[in-house]
């Protein structure tokens, strides 16, 4: 025998792009919004039968039509009013997803895009409603004040300890709040923790970062980071009689040390629907 487990279903990545035209200076906002539905649902997929499922397409064109219509405002507002939308009928839980990338202005009505940097906000509407924010792609590297020693060490062991090394890493983060967390605020925390922390270790930064957002912003209850260690090796020179102190170096993209944790806030109520099934960020 077998039973239905645990499904959702919706439209993935609609990539919306919205201008506002009010006055000569436009406003561009570049979002992909990916939409999960969940409730009683199994009607559609033991029998085929339809009637409960709020097609796919449909939810794209909402929106669309949300952006025209409401405007878009922070990616957590749009985020929360689609999801409210979505819940009714069959449907008793709706995830919605938004990742917006920033365009930099060069004029009234021209834009640059030159980083990786996503803002993300996840909204899920049951009875409740939870969110999330976080960023993906914000790269970071300091050329000192970063140390890496005391490790345990056996035949396979070749890395040499360090006292001052290069640290880079490709920061992602998500943290869970009531709606109301400043994304800047908790940004802002993370840039000037990794720019003023001495490092003994990536584990030890990422603690560090992950406590100056729960300090810098009361309304989040738990942030989690996932933050690889984008290697700087130093190229031996001395085939060539030249020295090198820690000035050349060779960025190694993989393999890559991965550094994962959550920091919580001691008493944060449960996590609720945002994270499971979903990974770590």
């Amino acid at each position: 025998m077998a039973r239905l487990g645990s499904n959702q279903y919706g439209k993935a990545e609609t990539h919306l792009v919205r201008v506002v035209r009010d006055g000569a200076a436009h406003e561009l906002r570049d979002l992909l919004v990916s939409v999960a539905l969940s409730g009683e649902l199994e009607a559609v997929h033991l029998d085929g039968d339809n009637s409960a499922v709020l097609a796919t397409d449909t939810q794209k064109n909402t929106v669309y039509a949300f952006a025209k219509e409401h405007g878009v405002g922070t990616p957590e507002q749009f985020g929360a009013l689609l999801a409210r939308h979505f819940l009714g009928g069959a449907i008793t839980r709706a995830r919605v997803e938004v990742r917006e990338v920033g365009w930099t202005r060069l004029s009234d009505h021209a834009f640059a895009q030159g980083s990786r940097e996503e803002r993300i906000a996840v909204v899920v509407a049951d009875e409740s409603q939870w969110f999330a924010s976080g960023l993906s792609g914000l790269v970071v590297l300091k050329t000192t004040d970063s140390e890496f020693h005391g490790f345990p060490r056996d035949r396979y062991t070749t890395l040499a300890e360090t006292r001052d090394r290069v640290l880079a890493t490709e920061v992602s983060a998500r943290w869970r709040h009531d709606g109301t967390a400043s994304f800047e605020d908790a940004r802002r925390a993370l840039l000037e923790c990794f720019a003023a922390h001495h490092s003994l270790s990536l584990q030890q930064t990422l603690y560090a970062m992950g406590s100056a957002v729960l300090e810098a912003c009361p309304a989040v209850q738990e942030i989690r980071l996932s933050m690889p260690n984008k290697h700087h090796f130093v190229v031996d020179l001395t085939p060539f009689g030249l020295s090198n102190e820690n000035e050349v170096f060779h960025a190694d993209d993989r393999p890559y040390g991965l550094i994962e944790g959550a920091v919580v806030r001691d008493g944060a109520p449960d996590a609720g629907p945002l994270w499971d099934p979903y990974p770590l960020v």
